[in-house]
């Protein structure tokens, strides 16, 4: 069994890492000792000549050439990591998968203190005050340690070491699912991991003092996994009960609602009780609206088990079901408790909802996030495929991570959609000719990642003809959308039966709709769009009357 250490610079696990391998006469490595022979030049001048980039690289390269995780009971290697390391998503899906992380957490007045006193230059703290560095250190990576094992590392080096040791042990009679993150936001806490679900679950239920586990799904979810988790948590020893709503966007619909809302109350279930939604983004948004309605709100606990739900929809605390005049326009703002995001569970999807998801991911990575930009680039197609590297690789974890966290920080800061230009109406991007031509299509035809690549072409369009969308960014969008295969071939609806959708979009304020086009690092807000720039961009959608369909 293998053991690697986390934490902040300055909080022992060098120290720690070389007791505990003499103790078991285990192999001992300090990647950034390692790094160091490999560049054959000192951390501090790595990152003076070449910046951190070029850092970071040689550290991805020293945790992949640590191999696969050794499975035995007995202590094998123990692995003292780099304050940073942790911080690349590949890094700890080879790090914390098969391991046992222990995250050796110590205040940052403590290490400030470590810190002023050590010989050891740390280029993120030189040159800093060594408390407003740690402290930024800290918030910025405390979702990566929290995944790991938490010890105290204020304690006597002996303490720790013992400590870790009855963590081993523990771990070997029972071993558990593997955490890749663990973070808190105003839009529910996310844990993100593999073979998670009921674990975190059950986390959830005890934290929130839950009697029992309601689950609330559809009947593909529950058959490809809501059973399953079920079952786990009945051998867990919670009462279980179920409430199956309808498959996909019949399930958005006030009337489901109300049945629904009729089985709690022959379930008794009271005020405070939790439910736990288990599917796709449509079963989200209609079960975080149960949940906001039932009793004037209880808590819930979102479980996507699709793509596009566990990179978009069942972050933000966003719920609601449709009317026959548009999408999503009966609604409450309701945050869930928790997110739990289980990759494995995405092992199954066809290929069409990984496509689709991507259309979202493309969203995201047209915002700003460049890793995401290249990310999908690189490996998409292959994710969109679901070949077994995309996964084994853990391409589809940072997939998730990326997207699911960049929603998160918009989320916090703007938690009810303000109209701030840098909040969270930016999500939007894509969404008013996606949401109207996924109307046009009677919430049937497209998915929900495919309307918004289409409608995310039509945004960059408009935003090319107004100038605010830069050429090579444009063509960026688009043939990355196109490398996909995403919104490659022209919807057969009416263009009036479009326009006609577009005026029912919730964006509307004081009468006039507001466009989130791209930039060229970023969006903008936009209420000035002529309408003739808008009807040209949608019928660039659309396949011309008599025509046939065309890419």
């Amino acid at each position: 069994m293998d053991v690697v250490l986390v934490g902040l610079p300055g909080s022992g696990k060098s120290a720690v890492g070389r007791r505990l391998a003499h103790r078991h006469g285990a192999q001992f490595v300090d990647l950034d000792d390692t790094i160091e022979k490999t560049a054959g030049k000192a951390i501090a001048e790595i990152f003076a000549t070449d910046g951190e980039a070029a850092f970071r690289d040689l550290e991805r390269e020293a945790v992949a050439g640590l191999g696969p995780a050794d499975p035995g009971p007995n202590i094998r290697t123990v692995v003292a990591t780099g304050g940073g390391a942790v911080v690349d998503p590949r890094n700890r899906w080879a790090l914390y998968r098969g391991r046992v992380a222990a995250w050796l957490d110590v205040r940052p007045e403590v290490l400030a203190q470590r810190l002023r006193r050590s010989p050891n230059v740390r280029p993120l703290i030189a040159g800093r005050d060594p408390m407003g560095a740690i402290r930024d250190l800290a918030r910025d990576r405390e979702r990566f340690y929290s995944a790991a094992h938490r010890q105290n590392g204020v304690a006597e080096l002996a303490t720790i070491v013992e400590r870790i040791d009855e963590l081993v042990g523990r771990l070997a009679r029972q071993p558990e699912p593997a955490v890749l993150l663990r973070g808190h936001s105003l839009g529910g806490d996310v844990v993100i991991g593999e073979g998670i679900a009921a674990t975190a679950i059950a986390d959830a239920l005890r934290g929130l003092r839950a009697r029992r586990a309601i689950l609330v799904s559809e009947p593909g979810s529950w058959a490809a996994t809501g059973e399953a988790i079920a079952a786990a948590l009945a051998d867990d020893g919670w009462p279980v009960e179920r409430i199956l709503l309808p498959q996909g966007e019949s399930a958005k619909r006030l009337a489901v609602i109300e049945d629904a809302a009729g089985q709690l109350a022959r379930l008794r279930t009271e005020r405070g009780e939790p439910l736990i939604a288990i599917g796709g983004g449509a079963l989200g948004d209609a079960a975080g609206f149960l949940a906001a309605s039932w009793l004037r709100g209880v808590p819930f606990i979102q479980v996507p088990t699709t793509l596009v739900a566990q990179i978009d929809s069942s972050i933000g605390g966003k719920t609601g079901v449709d009317l026959a005049e548009g999408k999503n326009l009966v609604g409450a703002f309701h945050p869930p408790a928790a997110v739990v995001i289980d990759v494995a569970l995405l092992g199954s999807l066809p290929e069409r909802q990984r496509r689709a998801a991507l259309g979202e991911a493309v969203k995201m990575a047209a915002l700003g996030d460049d890793a995401l930009f290249a990310l999908l680039e690189a490996e998409g197609e292959a994710i969109v495929r679901g070949d077994a590297t995309a996964f084994e690789s853990g391409a589809v974890a940072e997939l998730v991570e990326r997207a699911a966290w960049a929603k998160v920080v918009v989320v916090d800061g703007d938690e009810k959609e303000q109209g701030l230009a840098d909040g969270r109406i930016a999500l939007n991007l894509g969404h008013s000719l996606g949401h109207a031509v996924e109307a046009a299509g009677g919430f049937g035809d497209l998915l929900h990642g495919e309307a918004v690549a289409h409608g995310l072409r039509a945004a960059v369009r408009i935003g090319r003809e107004l100038g605010v969308t830069p050429d090579d960014r444009a063509a960026r969008i688009e043939r990355l959308l196109t490398e996909l295969g995403l919104a490659t071939e022209r919807l057969p609806y009416p263009l009036e039966t479009v326009l006609g959708a577009l005026a029912a979009d919730k964006k509307h304020a004081d009468g006039v709709l507001r466009w989130v086009l791209p930039t060229a690092h970023g969006s903008v807000i936009r209420s000035d769009v002529p309408v003739d720039v808008v009807e040209r961009a949608a019928a660039s959608l659309l396949v011309a009357p008599g025509s046939a369909v065309t890419p």
